[in-house]
């Protein structure tokens, strides 16, 4: 079964259409936040309108996604209570077990089926399988029929390294929109953002403020999450600000599309609280990437 995001439409145009020929579809938000993996459907809408409510209509950001598992209940409550005219973006993925053209197919059929959907933004392959890569092929040219049939508005990708981008690109026609891949200021993926920066493919960081423990130096009895290392905790009590605050701003500034999660109304306000009253980042919180892991 895919995994499903919401989200109101960015209002500065920060999804826009890439030139023909470019990538799979539109480009996506330069930074969207989420309330993660809700439990049950009360959480499911909550942080939606919390984060929605929350928003400075001054920042570049003005969204928040929501885990649904597939429920397109979650959906249509939101719309309600957000009004007829909210713009919610919608986003699924497929996972390893439905891999395979067919299949591919049948799954997407099943995850509009229960979103209630004729369509999503949205379609991502969730990984690459080296050992079966014609099976990751065959699944991504599901996705360009269902992005030429209508029912997607953009394809793309996550954790995929350049090298599976160059087989991908090998056997298939349409670029991938986005490629969602872990990215944090300890963990930059330099290759990664080269290979995609070479294609026209946005970088979408799925863990922003570094939600897999990193080691620093390498060592198993050295392991912290980025939002806890004494530079980031330093400048975080220098700014006035969270640590995940600064972190989130290093992704901004770093062209980087984010999607940090929180079920909690004032982290959503954090995360979104993270650009001067002029609504830019006048100046950098976090001037280098870090030790890497």
């Amino acid at each position: 079964m895919g995994r499903s995001v919401v989200c109101p439409r960015t209002h500065r145009n920060a999804w826009e259409r890439t030139p023909p020929g470019t990538a799979g579809g539109e480009r996506d938000p330069a930074q969207r936040l989420g309330p993660g993996a809700p439990v049950g459907r009360e959480k499911d809408v909550a942080p939606v309108v919390d984060g929605d409510r929350l928003v400075p209509a001054r920042t570049e950001v003005d969204g928040v996604d929501g885990v649904d598992g597939c429920d397109g209940q979650s959906r249509r409550r939101s719309l309600l209570w957000l009004g007829p005219h909210a713009d919610i973006f919608v986003t699924t993925k497929l996972w390893l077990s439905d891999y395979g053209y067919d299949s591919t197919h049948r799954a997407f059929d099943a995850s509009l089926h229960r979103l209630g959907l004729d369509h999503v933004d949205l379609y991502l392959l969730h990984w690459p399988v080296p050992a079966d890569f014609d099976a990751t092929v065959d699944s991504y040219q599901a996705a360009e029929k269902i992005l030429a049939d209508g029912q997607a508005r953009a394809i793309g990708v996550s954790n995929f390294g350049p090298r599976h981008l160059a087989d991908l690109l090998d056997r298939t026609d349409v670029v991938p929109a986005v490629n969602q891949v872990e990215l944090h200021p300890f963990f930059t993926q330099p290759d990664v953002r080269a290979a995609d920066a070479a294609h026209g493919i946005v970088t979408q960081s799925w863990s922003p403020i570094g939600g897999v423990l990193s080691n620093h130096p390498a060592g198993p009895g050295t392991a912290v999450r980025p939002i806890g290392h004494p530079t980031v905790t330093s400048l975080a009590a220098r700014y006035g600000r969270t640590p995940a605050q600064v972190v989130l701003r290093w992704h901004v500034q770093h062209g980087l599309s984010a999607i940090p999660k929180s079920v909690r109304a004032h982290r959503i306000a954090e995360n979104i609280d993270i650009f001067d009253r002029r609504g830019a980042a006048r100046h950098s919180w976090l001037e280098v990437s870090g030790p890497q892991r």
